[in-house]
C-alpha cells in the first residue's frame, strides 16, 4: 500500500506545476497592458499603474515573475490584495472554514440520500420502489441547485418561518443558530449529488449482484443482509468513489450562487468581489486553492480504491 501511495504522489508533482503555472499564467489573459488594466483601465493614474506593476513584478521575465509567486506559494505567501489591504492568505483562511462546511454538509446530504436510495432501489429492480427512485433521481438530477435552493428559501424560510434565508452564525457563537443558516444551502447543495450518487449505486449494485459468487453466496446460505454489506457493497462502492470526491471537489469550488443566494461570506463570494475590482493575486490564489483541492480529492479517491480492492495497488 505503501508503494502505491508512493507512486500516486510522485504523479501529482508534474500535474501540480502544471496546474501552478497555469494560475500563474492569468495574468497573461488580461488585454494589453496588465498593470494599466489592475490599476483601473483607461482612467489609471501613472502612480497606480507603477503600483501595480511593482507589486505584482510585472516588470520582470515571466519566469522570473513564476518563480517568485510560486517560491512564496509554497510557504503560504500568496502575495498582497491590490485593494483590500491585506494578504491574500487571510482572506481566503477567513473564509475558507465556512465554504468548507457548506460542501461537508452538502456531501454529507448526498451520502444520506444517494447510497440509501440506491441500494434500495438495486436489491429490487424492476420493482415500485426502484422505478420511483429512478424518477426522484432523474428529477434531482435535472433541478438545478440555484433554483432549489429559492425554492427552500421560499418554503421554509419565507412561507413557514421555519429557517433563515439569509445570513450566518458562527459554530463558535450559536452551534444551533449555525446548524440552522446552513441547512437549507446543505440540502440545496446535496441533492443533486445525492441523485447521481443514487443512479450509480443502483446501476453498480444490479452488476455485482448478478455476479457468480453472490449466487454462491447465497446458495450456501449466507444471511442477505451479509451478502449485500459485506460482498456486493465492497465491490459495488467503488465506482461511487469516484462519484463522492468528484462531488466534494465540486461543492468546494462552485458554492458561488448558493452562498449568494444565502448572503453566506465564503470563498465564493470572495471570488466574485475579486473578479469584479480584477484583485488578480486573490483571483489567482482562490483559482490555485480549488485546483490543489480537486487534485487531493483524486489522491484520497485513488488511496480508498486500493483499500477496497487489493487489485488496484498491485495493477
Amino acid at each position: 500500500m505503501g508503494a502505491f501511495i508512493g507512486r500516486r504522489l510522485a504523479a501529482m508533482v508534474p500535474l501540480l506545476v502544471l496546474i501552478t503555472l497555469g494560475v500563474y499564467a492569468l495574468v497573461l489573459l488580461i488585454p494589453g497592458d496588465p498593470a494599466r488594466t489592475l490599476a483601473g483601465g483607461l482612467r489609471a493614474q501613472p502612480a497606480d499603474i507603477a503600483r501595480v506593476r511593482h507589486q505584482l513584478h510585472l516588470d520582470q521575465s515571466f519566469l522570473a515573475q513564476y518563480w517568485r509567486w510560486i517560491s512564496h506559494a509554497v510557504r503560504g505567501d500568496l502575495g498582497q490584495s491590490l485593494f483590500q489591504h491585506t494578504s491574500v492568505a487571510s482572506a481566503i483562511s477567513s473564509r475558507f472554514p465556512l465554504t468548507l462546511s457548506l460542501a461537508l454538509g452538502g456531501l454529507l446530504v448526498s451520502v444520506l440520500i444517494g447510497l440509501p436510495v440506491g441500494i434500495l432501489a438495486g436489491k429490487r429492480p424492476g420493482t415500485v420502489a426502484d422505478r420511483s427512485a429512478t424518477v426522484a433521481s432523474s428529477a434531482g438530477i435535472a433541478i438545478p441547485d440555484f433554483w432549489l435552493a429559492i425554492l427552500l428559501a421560499v418554503v421554509f424560510a419565507v412561507k413557514l418561518h421555519l429557517l433563515p434565508d439569509l445570513g450566518y452564525v458562527g459554530l463558535t457563537q450559536s452551534p444551533w443558530g449555525w446548524f440552522e443558516h446552513l441547512l437549507l444551502p446543505w440540502l440545496a447543495l446535496g441533492v443533486a449529488g445525492g441523485a447521481t450518487l443514487a443512479r450509480q449505486v443502483r446501476g453498480e449494485l444490479i452488476d455485482v449482484l448478478d455476479q457468480d459468487y453472490i449466487r454462491t453466496a447465497r446458495s450456501l446460505g449466507i444471511p442477505e443482509r451479509q451478502v449485500i454489506g459485506r460482498l456486493a457493497l465492497k465491490n459495488a462502492l467503488t465506482p461511487a468513489m469516484t462519484i463522492i470526491g468528484i462531488q466534494f471537489a465540486y461543492l468546494l469550488g462552485g458554492t458561488v450562487i448558493i452562498e449568494q443566494i444565502f448572503s453566506i461570506p465564503g470563498l465564493g463570494s470572495l471570488m466574485l468581489q475579486a473578479i469584479d475590482t480584477k484583485d488578480l493575486p486573490v483571483i489567482q490564489g482562490v483559482v490555485l486553492l480549488t485546483a490543489v483541492i480537486f487534485v487531493v480529492v483524486n489522491l484520497l479517491v485513488d488511496v480508498s480504491y486500493g483499500l477496497l480492492n487489493p487489485k488496484v495497488r498491485v495493477a
